[in-house]
């Protein structure tokens, strides 16, 4: 059963695992959506019914479908039940001013995303990436304006590539400032994806900074779809070289072996087991799982019951090295 944890470190609670809906309205290699509308609703309705309430989307899911479509479910529920986290930094727009976290653009972006969710205010708001084309002064200064206004509740970072030092500029500018500083981090973290490790975890404690990481599942590796002989057909490995390289390597499936000992001990999935790992790390606040169908999400779900000693934390934390900055 999902349980009700603190956003990072404020007031407010979601469950303990996020829906993420970047596969809305996207379409993919050969130009046909991943997910329709009537699908999301059908994922978005097995999510509520399964007590999740935090829902995880950007404005340029799907060109701005996730968030409509999210919206348009709202419409039929209490908006009050439900904590919404979108991003902003990408393209919505032609034009110099149409991407980035410059003024102009925060400003044209917050009110084009409000209207495509049907709501007054946004839970939670993500820079996608950090912009090094503006100052730090100058966004940060417009988005605690958003905080002040009411329309986001509070903010937060993601990241494709962490760095500490810019959580922590940020962070630092806004106490001298007095603006809203980030309470909530989205770095890409899994069993097999540790950079995050490096310092920026250290970095998220010393803020008090939740962290909400994307591809918790290593891209579907730690699902044990793969085997060291074994690329399934139309699979992201299969016809990603890059995907590949990056996860098909022995160390990754020497973790994937404990992964799957520990899932036959617990009487789970390696997708579950691999979710619960990050579940059981005090600084991690909720994983964001997405799914294609709902059969997937509730597998996801599910990683809530699972329940590992601290034996077997340990010994999937070691299951592979975390990188060294020696």
């Amino acid at each position: 059963m999902l349980e009700h944890v603190p956003l990072g470190n404020t007031g407010t609670s979601v469950t303990n695992l996020s829906f993420g809906t970047w596969r809305f309205g996207r379409e993919n290699d050969d130009g046909e959506i991943e997910v329709g509308k009537e699908r999301a609703h059908e994922l978005l309705d097995a999510y509520a019914e399964a007590g999740g309430n935090f829902i995880d989307t950007a404005d340029m899911y799907g060109d701005g479908l996730s968030e409509q479509w999210i919206g348009d479910w709202l419409a039929t529920r209490d908006r009050e039940e439900f904590v919404v986290a979108s991003k902003i930094y990408w393209p919505t727009r032609e034009g110099p001013n149409g991407q980035g976290l410059g003024r102009k653009h925060l400003e044209h972006s917050i009110d084009a995303m409000l209207d495509r969710l049907g709501t007054d205010y946004i839970d939670l708001l993500y820079i996608h990436r950090w912009d090094d084309a503006t100052p730090a002064e100058e966004f940060m200064r417009t988005l605690n304006r958003f905080v002040t206004e009411g329309k986001v509740h509070y903010l937060g970072t993601s990241t494709f590539e962490p760095n500490a030092w810019k959580v922590a500029k940020a962070n630092e500018l806004a106490e001298r400032k007095g603006y809203e500083p980030f309470t909530v981090a989205q770095p890409r973290y899994s069993l097999v994806t540790r950079e995050v490790e490096y310092d920026y975890v250290e970095a998220c404690e010393h803020y008090d900074i939740g962290i909400c990481p994307w591809s918790p599942l290593g891209g579907g590796f730690l699902t044990g779809k793969y085997g060291r002989d074994q690329i399934p057909e139309g699979s992201r490995a299969a016809e990603n070289e890059t995907f590949a390289e990056r996860y098909l390597s022995e160390e990754n499936f020497d973790a994937l072996d404990v992964v799957r000992a520990v899932a036959e001990e617990v009487g789970a999935t390696p997708a579950q087991v691999s979710l619960a790992w990050l579940m059981h790390h005090e600084q991690v606040t909720a994983p964001i799982v997405g799914a294609r169908t709902v059969e997937q999400l509730e597998e996801n779900l599910a990683a809530a019951e699972v329940d590992l000693t601290e034996e077997q934390f340990e010994r999937l934390s070691e299951a592979k090295d975390a990188p060294s900055l020696v």
